[in-house]
Formats: C-alpha cells, structure tokens, sequence
C-alpha cells in the first residue's frame, strides 16, 4: 500500500492544500495527501483512516509539527475557495458558530457550552461560499480557538453557598435568582466596556475580513454576500459588514430591537417602524420538519423598510450611523398549534425597492442553512471529529481543520445530485473514481440492473455511491445522506487508489 507522503493524491486534495506554506514541500504534500485519505477513509480517528504505522507515524508527526499551523491550511483551501467562485458574479458566504466536544483527558483543551457542563473541546466560526443558486464550493475562512479555563471565583461561590433549611428553600430561590440577575447585569455592562479584540464577536470580524481580503486578491470581480443569523447580530460586526469592502454584500438576521433613525431623522425602534410598514407581497415556502417542528408549506407576508441603525460603543462613546434596508418576512395562518410562526427581520444593503428584491434577500437567508448541514457532517454525518482523541490543542485544531474541509466536499456532492443531476459525474469525482464506483457497481448490482459504459451523471453516481454505502432507497426513510454517501465513497476512493497504483506502475 502506497504511504500518505508518496500518493499521487487527487486534483481535489491537490486543489485544496497544494498551495499550503508549511515551510516545506514534503509537508505540503503530506498535507495534500493526508486530506485525500480522509476523504476516502471519513473517521474522526487518525488511526481509522490512516492504516499503517508508517502511515500513521507521518500523519501524526505533521499534526503534531508546532511549525505546521491550523491557519496555513484554512489559508489554502480558502484561496483555492476564492478562486473557484471566480467564475460567479457573486458568492454567498455563510456565517456561523459551532463547537466540537472533544476527549480531554490531560486538560489541555478549553471549556465549551456552560462551565457547568465540564465539556471541553474547541470553538469554530466558518464560513463557506456558495453559488448563487446554492452550491457549495469550498472553505472561505474558519476561525478556530479554546476558551479559557473556568473563573476561580465562580467555583469559590459555589463552593461556599450554604444548605437552606427545607422550609425556607422558596426564599432561598428568590434571592438566588435575584442574584443571578444581578450578576448577569453586571457581567453585561463589563463585557460593553471590554475593547472588541477580548471579546469572541472578533472572531466574527476575523472571519468576514479574512474573506474579504482573499476574494480582493483572487477573485476581485465577485462579491461576497455575507449571510448571519441571529447569534452574529452585534454592532461591532455591522460595521464591519459595512465598512470593509463596502460593495460586498449582507444579510444580517435581526436579534436585537436596536435604535434608528427615520428617513427624516427622528429617533425610533427597529421592529416598530418595520411593523408600522405596508405588506408589499407573501410568497409559500415549504418548511421541512425538524425537531419538534412539523413539516408544513407556510404563507408568508413581507414587509421593507430603509432605516439608519443608531449605535454606539459604550465603552469609547463613538456613534455609529449605519444605513440598511430591513426586510422582514413572516408566517400568517399557517402555524401548527403549540409552535411559533416563522418570522425573520432581516438587514441588509441590498436594495429592496421592489417585490423580486425582497425575495432575493429572503432567499439569501434561507440558503444560510447548508452551513449547518456541514456543521453536522463535520461533527455526526460521516467525518466525526468528536471521536478523535488527540491530545494537544494545535493538533486537534489541524485534524479538525482537515476534516472540515471533506465536510463541504460531501455536501457538495449530495447538493450537486439534487440540484444539477444531469452534469456528468466527472464535475466532482476524478477518472480513477468513476472507473472505482463503475467497477463497484457491476460487482455488486441488482439482477435487473444494467450498467452502462458511458459517463454516469453526478445523480447516477451519487445514487450508486450510496447503495454502496448501504442506501436501501424509499426504505431508508428518505434520500440519502452524508451517512451513506460517505460511506459509500470509502469504498470507491480504495478502489480508486489501487486503480490509481496500477496506471503508475504500468507507465514506469
């Protein structure tokens, strides 16, 4: 079996980390043929996808090199990103926060969730592009760090509250509640005066700049149209949005009922003025069920309004006038009992002067989704990473960067099936893989199946990849996902790779 270092990897993985400075080619490539591994052996375990001790060893000496660092390969995949929406005129870029809960058994790595909770792993905020029409193209930017250990202080306090008597539990709660909020006011008034750079919402900022700076150098005609949800609504990253790149694009879902000024400059509140707006138009939209959330087709009424948000940082006193249209859409009539209407209030600095504009911005927000999808895959749907068990920081950060970036390959995949079915399976998979699946699926098809000799299209591909990993069709309770298809494509990038072995020997 060939090693990582001296595999001819694919033009994917070549595409992605070829141009990582890492200060030597060897690890370059190394790196290269690493992400080309794991793309076909999907394992949050080093030694689930790297299968021999030479293999392994190399593996771990890159991850574990403090000259090797997580940013050079966010850096690369992000440039190779830029370069591959050079082709649109615009990019969505979705923005959003995750975590990976990781194995810690030495503490080196930092808390995530609450204190209280005692899980430890990492923090994430990425970004991926995606084409006008929803298809991902890769890794734009992915901030990653640990949060520090928890506050002495909080376990002290805990540790000295005394045990109430039974019958004077009921004041008890009320005081601990109202000191509980006292404690959160407080926090809240010290967090406004820390500067930006202290604070998590930077990482936010990292983020949007990073990209915009790659885009400026590799793909200077196309836009990037920011897409964040509700948790990334703070004034230091509006300003950002607005301020940095400025012909770049966003969408921003409104949590805050923030201060504004009207269009004659009077002061006003953010969801009264857009609720004190005429409807313009309503549109459907089919809501998959998820959670507790039926599924349903929802009628939906839009409103828009252009507004200046009014902000200002509380710790320097500077004000900020920041102008942005407002489209909020919001479900009417058709809310299940017992859940809540949909209703976004969306900002923005596209121009919303017309119904067709509205649903563009709309449509901006409901793509945002897809970066959760491959929050999932990275995490649950096939990579794993919340199974590795490294044991420093920098090489978990590095494995779980690598893993991410197979993350968005699998989504693309199962979006390109779904949404270009009749490209040919040659868009996304290399020669070796599809002769690999076209083998495969001669081995192991149905008796009535017939398999023809012409180029399958990316659909019939991905359908056949996933049989091979266990797809029963309408049985499986829906179409296939990250699951299956990464399953499947194990078994077609190992056929690959003796295929691949095999045209190398022949022309030496």
């Amino acid at each position: 079996m060939r090693t990582v270092e001296n595999s001819a990897a694919s033009s994917w993985a070549q595409e992605e980390y070829g141009q990582a400075e890492l200060g030597d080619a060897r690890r370059t490539r190394r790196a290269v043929g690493m992400l080309d591994r794991a793309m076909g052996y999907r394992a949050g375990k080093v030694t689930q996808v790297f299968l021999t001790g030479a293999e392994r060893k190399g593996a771990y000496r890159l991850l574990e090199n403090d000259d090797v660092l997580p940013e050079r390969l966010i850096d690369a995949a992000g440039c190779a990103c830029a370069r591959r929406s050079a082709a649109y005129p615009y990019v969505l870029v979705p923005v959003d926060g995750s975590s990976a809960t990781l194995a810690d058994p030495i503490g080196v790595l930092g808390a995530v969730g609450t204190y209280a909770s005692g899980a430890r792993g990492i923090k994430v905020i990425s970004a991926i592009a995606l084409s006008p029409e929803g298809e991902p193209l890769g890794v734009c930017h992915q901030e990653q760090w640990m949060r520090p250990p928890k506050p002495k202080r909080a376990a002290q306090r805990r540790a000295r509250g005394p045990r109430q008597a039974k019958d004077k539990q009921h004041e008890r709660s009320k005081r601990l509640a109202a000191e509980k909020r006292a404690r959160a006011s407080k926090k809240a008034r010290a967090n406004a005066m820390r500067p930006v750079h202290e604070k998590e919402t930077q990482r936010w900022i990292d983020t949007i700049v990073v990209t915009k700076r790659r885009f400026e150098e590799h793909a200077p005609g196309t836009r990037c149209w920011f897409v964040i949800d509700a948790e990334g609504d703070a004034w230091t990253i509006h300003v950002a949005l607005c301020n940095e790149r400025p012909l770049d694009m966003f969408t921003v879902h409104a949590n805050a009922n923030r201060r504004v000024r009207r269009a004659d400059g009077s002061p006003g509140h953010l969801r009264e003025e857009v609720a004190a707006q005429p409807e313009i138009g309503g549109y459907v939209v089919d809501v998959p069920a998820r959670g507790k959330r039926k599924a349903r087709r929802a009628h939906m009424q839009i409103r828009v309004a252009k507004l200046t948000l009014d902000v200002r940082d509380q710790r320097t006193g500077k004000q900020h006038l920041l102008p942005v249209h407002v489209v909020q859409a919001y479900e009417v009539g058709t809310t299940p009992a017992g859940e809540e209407p949909l209703d976004w209030t969306l900002l923005t600095n596209h121009p919303v002067d017309t119904l067709e504009q509205a649903r563009l911005v709309i449509d901006s927000y409901e793509k945002r989704w897809r970066i959760e999808e491959v929050h999932k895959t990275w995490k649950s749907g096939g990579c794993g990473v919340e199974s590795s068990q490294l044991h420093t920081g920098a090489a978990a950060m590095k494995w779980s960067t690598i893993l991410f970036t197979v993350a968005v390959r699998i989504e693309r995949i199962k979006h390109l099936t779904r949404t270009s079915p009749d490209e040919p399976a040659s868009v996304e998979l290399s020669s070796h893989e599809i002769r690999a699946l076209v083998l495969l699926k001669r081995k192991y098809k149905k008796r009535t199946e017939t398999i023809p000799d012409a180029m399958p299209t990316i659909a019939q591909a991905a359908r056949w990849i996933a049989d091979l990993g266990g797809y029963t069709g309408k049985s499986s309770g829906g179409p296939f996902g990250s699951i299956t298809l990464g399953r499947g494509l194990t078994k077609v990038v190992t056929v690959a790779s003796a295929l691949e072995s095999l045209d190398e020997e022949a022309k030496s």
